[in-house]
């Protein structure tokens, strides 16, 4: 019988080990586009003059414990303790997300109306029911079956679908969007008035019964406001990323 090792019951981490970790794990390049954003965040923002009040940064911080379920302050305590995080630290971490929240609407508040307007058909859906199926005869004959009312979309799917969480949903595809569709399939959706059911549309995957239920016409409310100005702001720092050159040195010295 092989020796049992004996395993340590506790083990000291250091900073350099943490480091050697994030090494051996290949996170450099994330880490450093991460520190780059924060960079060009806070440099940007102090140009521009933007600041932060204390009642703002406390709101943020509510956000934050609210978004992380942390309702009581001995939950909150747990939480840092588990991320190595201070008080000050959580206080940071506050104040970088209201300052990128505060230069994205700076950046872009004025941009997003004009924006969504261009790329409205991005965002445009359609809620739809879809049945696969392999013979292009079949698909045929049970579309006019359903037209003509001798059967229902819904028994087809019961039927033919082979996927029991989606036979039970009744081929139900939840909110498609353009992007997600392959361009015959989108074209069609898109162009139909619904409710419709589509003649079949053949493709590589066999033959497509769909049946669209509603199209989904986008209006700027608020909460696809604040999308429409995150995703502005995440190309603007994408951008701003890769046209900056960063440094850095995590070699040990003695090492080399």
């Amino acid at each position: 019988m092989s020796q049992i090792i004996s395993i340590p019951q506790q083990i000291n981490l250091t900073k350099e080990d943490f480091i050697e970790q994030i090494k051996l794990s290949c996170k450099v390049p994330s880490l450093v586009e991460e520190i780059t954003v924060r960079k060009i965040v806070e440099n940007t923002a102090a140009k521009l003059g933007i600041q932060v009040d204390t009642e703002e940064l406390q709101q943020t911080a509510d956000k934050i414990r609210l978004t992380n379920k942390l309702s009581s302050a001995t939950q909150t305590w747990s939480w840092l303790e588990k991320h190595g995080l201070s008080l000050d630290d959580f206080e940071k971490i506050a104040h970088l997300s209201l300052l990128s929240a505060k230069l994205a609407e700076h950046l872009f508040a004025d941009k997003v109306e004009p924006y969504f307007f261009e790329h409205q058909n991005d965002y445009t859906g359609a809620i739809a029911y879809e049945v696969i199926l392999d013979d292009e005869d079949l698909a045929i004959e049970l579309f006019y079956a359903i037209q003509e009312g001798e059967i229902s979309f819904y028994d087809v799917a019961h039927k033919y679908i082979q996927d029991e969480e989606l036979r039970c949903r009744g081929g139900y595809q939840g909110v498609l969007k353009r992007q997600d569709l392959k361009p015959e399939i989108s074209a069609a959706i898109f162009a139909s008035q619904a409710p419709q059911l589509l003649k079949p549309i053949f493709t590589s995957k066999g033959a497509h019964l769909i049946l669209v239920e509603q199209i989904i016409v986008p209006q700027l409310d608020t909460k696809l406001r604040n999308l429409l100005t995150l995703e502005l702001f995440s190309h603007w720092l994408k951008i701003q990323v890769e046209s900056v050159t960063v440094t850095f040195d995590l070699q040990d010295s003695q090492s080399l």
